[in-house]
């Protein structure tokens, strides 16, 4: 890591703009919701398309992992697009501090605005790891705890949609309800006092809301779609998979962003049990780890109560899928979540996955590609295909893969 970084000031939270590369819309935009209501102004990035790969490109090595193309080609094109005061803006990038490429990000970020000229472009690298220091952007309890409640949120109103949309007998209903939503719960996140009670609450208000949209009695095939973390998710980094499957009529099953962050605080436990390290660490993260199992709990809970929606999969139960399989030592990148996820899927009853991947991603070769032979050695019922995403790899040949998929699928729920 580049000792010598511009670090985010105090002075300069009052008028800079804080740009943040787009993974989850729903999510992201709620978190920065709670980012602005702590005094930052931030704005998530919706650009797509060719520039943004081409700017990537321009300023990062082609061999380097497809979403840091993408990532530091989008951000790097809105600063260069003449919408922001350069000398009043600054870039955040998510960060795990994990043992993978995604760790090299904020240095090629910050080599590539170098190469760019923006070299004066702070960067922040936002996360608990505590991977660097900045002044004008800490975390604390409070911050920490409403940006919980926005991935918890995210998740209830993504699966949501994906439940309701390709059967819903207006379209669009469904996206509309969870934009409304969203605006509602940014406001009330904001608030002075977050209610537990209110939330909880919440959760059964959204879901009846849901559950009263009017949809089409129909059977359709199921698709699970799990991966690399910003593939899997980002629109841009897997051209738009949710809406593709959508046209195609398949419904999408996508675990939530909880189960990341319980996995992120799952493996330091783990790490203690194996080699007796970090135990005041350790302990810290159960405790962390027992309450988001309470939250996912309460969720759980309050969907199966509903008796119309799949609920998630207690993260208890997606740990034990992989005996057999995988250690939980494997901890690289998504690591045996990833391994774990496909499991977690077929038990559900979601027999076709699309493992998304970066070319050349090597956790994802191991714990994604490398375990699908095991996998459907033992469920042969289990259909699953991997798609190699890269700016090389073209969208045609990725959709045709995916059709003959969705093809085979047809044929065997027929």
């Amino acid at each position: 890591m580049d000792n010598t970084y511009i670090s985010f000031t105090k002075d300069m939270t009052k008028d800079y703009t804080i740009l943040i590369p787009t993974m989850l819309p729903i999510h992201f935009k709620m978190i920065t919701r709670v980012l602005n209501y702590y005094g930052y102004k931030t704005e998530v990035l919706d650009t797509s398309g060719k520039q943004v790969v081409d700017c990537g490109l321009k300023y990062v090595h082609n061999d380097t992992c497809y979403p840091a193309i993408l990532v530091i080609g989008q951000l790097i094109n809105a600063l260069q697009s003449g919408k922001y005061d350069v000398n009043k803006v600054a870039l955040m990038l998510f960060q795990t501090g994990g043992g993978c490429r995604a760790s090299n990000y904020v240095s090629l970020l910050r080599k590539a605005l170098k190469k760019a000229g923006l070299g004066h472009v702070p960067v922040i690298a936002f996360g608990i790891a505590g991977i660097e220091k900045h002044t004008g952007m800490q975390l604390d309890i409070k911050k920490l705890h409403r940006m919980m409640y926005a991935v918890l949120y995210g998740d209830l109103l993504m699966s949501l949609v994906n439940q309701v949309k390709p059967y819903e007998l207006q379209q669009g209903e469904a996206e509309s309800l969870a934009d409304k939503w969203m605006n509602r719960l940014s406001d009330e996140m904001v608030s002075f006092h977050m209610s537990y009670r209110k939330i909880k609450q919440n959760y059964r208000e959204i879901i009846r809301e849901f559950s009263d949209i009017p949809k089409e009695k129909i059977d359709k095939i199921k698709v699970g779609v799990v991966g690399e973390i910003f593939v899997k998710y980002s629109p841009l980094g897997n051209n738009d998979l949710d809406k593709f499957l959508h046209n195609e009529g398949a419904e999408v099953v996508v675990p939530g962003l909880l189960d990341f962050m319980l996995y992120c605080t799952f493996n330091p436990i783990y790490d203690n049990k194996l080699y007796g390290i970090n135990k005041i660490q350790s302990i810290a993260y159960k405790a962390a780890y027992k309450f988001l199992l309470k939250k996912q709990r309460d969720i759980i809970d309050i969907m199966k109560s509903s008796g119309e929606f799949m609920p998630p999969t207690p993260f208890e139960k997606t740990v034990s899928l992989v005996k057999g399989y995988i250690g939980l030592g494997t901890k690289m990148g998504e690591g045996w979540l990833l391994t774990a996820e496909m499991l977690e899927l077929a038990h559900e009853g979601v027999k076709n996955i699309i493992c998304t991947q970066p070319f050349g991603c090597l956790p994802n070769h191991i714990c994604g590609k490398g375990m699908m032979k095991p996998i459907k050695e033992r469920n042969p019922d289990v259909n699953i295909v991997a798609i190699d995403y890269d700016a090389g790899a073209t969208q045609v040949n990725q959709e045709n893969r995916i059709k003959l998929m969705l093809a085979n699928a047809k044929v065997v729920h027929a």
